[in-house]
C-alpha cells in the first residue's frame, strides 16, 4: 500500500500513532452525539433540526457543519412519498363555506381545527386514519381508527375524542374537506351539539386543507412507509406511538420555532 500511495513506511507508522486533532475529536464527539439524535428522530431529522436539537444541549455549531458530517457519514432523513388525495365528495348534502381562506393560524388553542382522512394499508386490508388538529399548536388533539370509512366510525369518534380531551369553548371554527363524513346530518348534528362552526375546503383543492394533508405526508414519510403491517392492529399502535409520544410530544415543528406542539404549548402557558 505503501508503494502503491507513493509513501514511506516510517511515515505512515507516524501517521497511524498520531494522536487525533482537536477538530478530528469534537468531530467525533459530534458525529457520536448526532447519530443518538438522528435514531431518536426515528431517523426522520435533518440537518437543521438535528442542528436545534444540538444547540438545546449546548452545543455550539453551525447547520454546514453537521449536514457535511452527516453527508460523509451516510446518515439522512426519510424521503417523502407522493400522497394519495382519497377525499369523496360525490355527495347531494350542502356544503359550508370556507372561512379560513388558507389562513391557517389562530389567536390561541381551541380556536380553530382541521381535520382529515387518510388510507393506511395493512396485509389485512386497509385502515383509515382520521384526525383533528388544532391549528394554534399543530397537535393532534383527537384522532380515531377504523376499519370502516362511514362517519360513525371515522370523522364522529374522532371529534368526540378532541372534545373529551380538550373541551373547547363554544364557537370554535371547525374545517375539513368537503367528504361525505363531514358534511353527513349525523357529523353536523354533532359539531351543532358542541356549538362548533363548519367550515369547508373548496372542491378538488387541497391546498385549502394543507395543515391536515401535511401531517398526514408527515406521518407517512416518518412512519408508515417504513414499516410494513401484518395486521390493522399492528399499525394502530405504531400510529398511536407515533402521535401521542413522538409528534405531540417531541417532533421539532418549524413552525412553532423547532418546538413540539406540547412543548410549544407549555413555553406559551408559561410566558
Amino acid at each position: 500500500m505503501c508503494r502503491a500511495l507513493n509513501v514511506s513506511r516510517g511515515g505512515y507508522y507516524a501517521w497511524r500513532e498520531r494522536p487525533l486533532s482537536r477538530r478530528a475529536k469534537e468531530n467525533k464527539k459530534l458525529l457520536d452525539r448526532i447519530k443518538d439524535i438522528h435514531e431518536d428522530s426515528e431517523q426522520t431529522y435533518g440537518s437543521p433540526r438535528i442542528t436545534e436539537s444540538l444547540e438545546d444541549e449546548g452545543y455550539t455549531v453551525s447547520r454546514p457543519r453537521v449536514a457535511r458530517l452527516m453527508r460523509k457519514h451516510g446518515i439522512a432523513a426519510a424521503c417523502k412519498k407522493k400522497f394519495k388525495v382519497t377525499t369523496d365528495s360525490s355527495h347531494n348534502y350542502p356544503v359550508a363555506p370556507n372561512l379560513l381562506k388558507r389562513n391557517f393560524e389562530a389567536e390561541g388553542p381551541g380556536k380553530i381545527w382541521v381535520s382529515d382522512i387518510t388510507y393506511i394499508y395493512t396485509q389485512k386490508g386497509w385502515l383509515y386514519l382520521t384526525a383533528v388538529i388544532d391549528l394554534y399548536n399543530r397537535q393532534v388533539v383527537g384522532w380515531s381508527m377504523s376499519n370502516s370509512m362511514h362517519a360513525s366510525k371515522t370523522t364522529m369518534p374522532a371529534l368526540r375524542h378532541a372534545c373529551g380531551r380538550h373541551r373547547p369553548s363554544p364557537g370554535l371554527i371547525f374545517h375539513s374537506d368537503r367528504g361525505i363524513q363531514y358534511a353527513c346530518d349525523n357529523f353536523k348534528e354533532l359539531l351543532t351539539k358542541y356549538q362548533m362552526i363548519q367550515s369547508m375546503s373548496k372542491k378538488g383543492d387541497c391546498w385549502d386543507n394543507a395543515v391536515a394533508e401535511s401531517f398526514f405526508g408527515t406521518l407517512k414519510k416518518e412512519r408508515v412507509y417504513r414499516e410494513t403491517y401484518r395486521t390493522r392492529w399492528e399499525a394502530r399502535q405504531s400510529i398511536f406511538d407515533y402521535i401521542e409520544i413522538f409528534y405531540n410530544r417531541v417532533r421539532k415543528h418549524s413552525y412553532l420555532g423547532n418546538k413540539s406542539p406540547v412543548q410549544f404549548l407549555e413555553v406559551k402557558n408559561a410566558a
